[in-house]
């Protein structure tokens, strides 16, 4: 075995070990509609300087929104429950009451100068003034804050290893001419005077009050507006006192008036039948890929099974919430894994079609070799994304973001490093190098003879693809504009009615039941023994009536508790940032791929996702299905998809019209494709047989979520293939002043060549392409 391949070796032995030890010992947490968890509603509370309405509470609200953030809580439900209240839903949280408690304190942070010390019998004497007993239970007189929680820019615990100081949280204040006036006015005062101290005050108490160093000048004072916040801090409080500083003031007090242990969301023959779909649609993409690659699909399918481990193994070791919608992402993406694998071995294919003396190791390597490429840059566009809605999103989109890398990362080392490690260890056993038809590698596919045979010219009229693609794109399109989105209660708000039943009442049932009523997006839990909450849009009084009479019917009687309006838990701030990481990782995806290829191909790219997104948002508002949290992360899954199909694609344009820089670019491109298609039916294939599984046995939470995503998938398919490509071939014509948009050869317009020079140079390329076996 040479070097590189025992790294190879190791490597994946070292992850595959530390995956497996992580899975058996770590579990994942579960999210509120899998496992249940913990509820908690806070009503917010009038001051003298503050009144408790609408607006403020609204204000806590994205507050509170931030330090659920910050706690490292996955996909919480945060919502406003009439004038004054918020209910929030924190899945796999350990603590409930310290959570409690973090999120209902008001963390007022004021900096303020020391007048002095003071006594017991000392009273403030100006407005504004305050007399607190420091760290060590000196009382201090303090003058009226000069900097508050509003000037704080960021806040991080850290530890300090070089002095043993143990733990302290450094602040960072954007007002840093307001902070060096503070200490520059202090540091005239001679050292150990108290006036020379900064007191540092949360929730009126002073959390420190360090004496300015005697380095520091009077009058000028410590530039860049950072300090440090020391004490006998451990590491938890080091890390609550950041969150509760950087997370902000909120506008007015909140008080803890309900916490409390819900059920899950969705009941466990919803989970169960979830997870046969997923075992039947896994096991069906496998078989597939068996019968297609043989022993290559075989290795392929251990190789996946090992991505199962590693991306559960990391969504463990990360501390990541899974919900339903990521359970069914997490076993999509099993079947999207098999594209890495797909792309390699059909590489290897086409390798052995074109060596006089074949070997199924030098055909493998190549077909590494050559793909590595298109899965790098389709994977390292799907990262970009990933990363911004990472940083720059929340809820459920944040979350995505996490398992959206989890997933990418996972299918890289699956393909690369332990698909490899099995597939070269394959083929050099002996009996496999006597057999070659057995590594499935030795034959170009029925897809790929056929496509050898009639070599279509798909590429010969791009403008005729864009036209279809225009048609669709409006035709559904006009579904947004004439029977406009329905929006589900994460984005509009709702109705929350409360019941005691009779009866203990199994939520599946009264599921049912509600569904049987007309109410089939209701979302039911239990709460408490006897108690059942039910979630839905605005109701009517009449309708109201109806949800009413069918809990009575399943709990043998039933009284109403509490019925509120409720707000969206998608609320604007989150939206808003939805879209703006959306855009900006458009926008990075875009110069990513106009760096990595050129600038019509990442236009061409990103143009054909904004089509794919219409498509599928419009087929939706025709059909009527609710537009809520799970179809924006279905919507996310076809974002990545459509980006990775449409690079495939150009990867292998690029390729060719490197090796021919005379050829045209609808010559390359119609090439390219042709060379492509097998990898993409053999894919899409797979990824079928998981959305068809879900759809059909997932039960009623996963149908939209796999109806969602299987059109997805095929409009993606569609469009990149073309829509994607006769963009990329009449944005380079237009560039190139080809107004009939045949997309001359980049080398024929620098030579000036003549017509029959183009023309047997296009039949010379054909040929060869024929005699390839594309």
């Amino acid at each position: 075995m040479k070097r590189p391949a025992r790294f190879r070796a190791l490597f994946a032995l070292a992850v595959m070990a530390v995956s497996l030890y992580i899975t058996v010992t770590v579990p994942v947490r579960l999210g509120l509609d899998l496992r249940g968890g913990t509820q908690i509603v806070l009503e917010t509370r009038s001051t003298d300087t503050a009144k408790a309405d609408g607006e403020a509470t609204d204000r806590t609200l994205e507050v509170l929104r931030g330090r659920v953030d910050a706690l490292g809580v996955a996909e919480p439900t945060i919502v406003r429950s009439g004038e004054n209240r918020i209910i929030v839903e924190l899945p796999g949280v350990q603590d409930p009451r310290k959570a409690a408690d973090v999120l209902g304190r008001t963390a007022q942070l004021s900096v303020h100068p020391v007048l002095g010390a003071a006594t017991e019998s000392t009273k403030p004497e100006g407005k504004g003034e305050r007399i607190l007993a420091d760290e060590a239970g000196e009382r201090l007189r303090l003058s009226p804050a000069s900097l508050t929680g509003k000037d704080v820019k960021g806040a991080d615990a850290q530890f300090d290893q070089q002095n043993g100081a143990g733990w302290h949280v450094t602040v960072d204040f954007k007002n840093d001419k307001g902070w060096a006036k503070l200490t520059g006015e202090a540091a005239c005062n001679p050292a150990g005077d108290p006036k020379r101290r900064v007191a540092i005050v949360l929730d009126n108490k002073i959390i420190s009050s360090p004496q300015v160093d005697p380095s520091v000048s009077c009058g000028v004072g410590i530039a860049g507006g950072s300090t440090q916040i020391t004490g006998s801090f451990t590491s938890d409080e080091a890390r609550e006192l950041a969150l509760l500083v950087e997370g902000g003031a909120l506008p007015v007090p909140v008080e803890t008036v309900e916490q409390r242990t819900v059920g899950p969301t969705l009941g466990a023959e919803a989970i169960k039948s979830s997870a046969y779909a997923a075992a039947l649609g896994t096991a069906l993409t496998a078989l597939f890929i068996i019968v297609v690659y043989r022993l290559m699909g075989f290795l392929a399918t251990v190789a996946l099974a090992c991505y199962g481990v590693i991306s559960y193994a990391a969504l463990a070791g990360l501390g990541a919430t899974l919900t339903l919608p990521g359970l069914a992402g997490f076993v999509l993406a099993i079947g999207m894994a098999v594209d890495a694998n797909v792309l390699v071995f059909e590489r290897a294919r086409e390798e052995y079609g074109k060596r006089n003396r074949p070997s199924s190791r030098s055909a493998l390597t190549a077909g590494f070799k050559g793909a590595f490429s298109a899965i790098a840059d389709s994977n390292i566009t799907t990262l970009i994304a990933a990363g911004l809605l990472f940083l720059l999103a929340s809820g459920p989109v944040k979350g995505f973001g996490v398992t959206l890398a989890i997933g990418v990362i996972a299918s890289m080392i699956s393909a690369l490093v332990i698909t490899r490690v099995l597939a070269e260890f394959a083929v050099e056993r002996r009996w496999v190098h006597r057999r070659p038809q057995i590594t499935g590698l030795a034959s170009i596919g029925r897809v790929r003879e056929y496509l050898t045979r009639r070599n279509p010219q798909l590429m010969r009229r791009p403008r005729r693809w864009l036209l279809v693609s225009l048609v669709v794109l409006l035709v559904t399109g006009a579904g947004i504009a004439v029977r406009g989105l329905n929006f589900g209660v994460e984005f509009t708000g709702g109705r929350l009615i409360e019941y005691t039943t009779t009866k203990t009442v199994d939520p599946d049932r009264a599921r049912e039941a509600l569904a049987d009523a007309g109410f089939p997006q209701a979302v039911v839990q239990s709460s408490g023994d006897n108690g059942l909450t039910v979630r839905t849009e605005e109701l009517s009084n009449a309708e109201a009536v109806k949800v009413a009479e069918a809990i009575d019917q399943v709990g043998g009687g039933a009284e109403k508790v509490r019925d509120e309006l409720i707000g969206p838990s998608l609320g604007d701030e989150l939206r808003r940032n939805a879209l703006i990481a959306l855009g900006l990782a458009l926008g990075a995806q875009l110069l990513y791929l106009a760096f990595r290829f050129r600038w019509m191909f990442g236009t061409s790219a990103v143009a054909t996702l904004a089509h794919d997104v219409v498509i599928l948002t419009g087929i939706f508002a025709w059909l009527g299905k609710p537009i809520d949290g799970v179809f924006l992360a279905a919507l996310l899954t076809v974002i990545g998809y459509s980006v990775n199909d449409s690079v495939v694609v150009f990867d292998r344009v690029r390729e060719l019209w490197t090796k021919d820089r005379k050829a045209p670019l609808a010559q390359s491109t119609n090439l390219a494709i042709l060379q492509t298609v097998p990898r993409t039916v053999n894919t899409g294939i797979g990824v079928i047989f998981i959305l068809a599984a879900l759809a059909l046995l997932g039960g009623d939470s996963l149908t939209d979520f796999a109806l969602a995503l299987l059109i997805g998938m095929l409009v993606g398919t569609y469009s990149s293939v073309l829509t994607a490509s006769p963009l990329a071939i009449v944005l380079d014509a237009y560039s190139r002043g080809d107004k009939g948009g045949r997309g001359r050869g980049r080398g024929r317009e620098r030579a000036g060549s003549g017509r029959g020079k183009s023309g047997a140079g296009e039949r010379s390329s054909r040929a060869e392409a024929a005699g390839k076996g594309v």
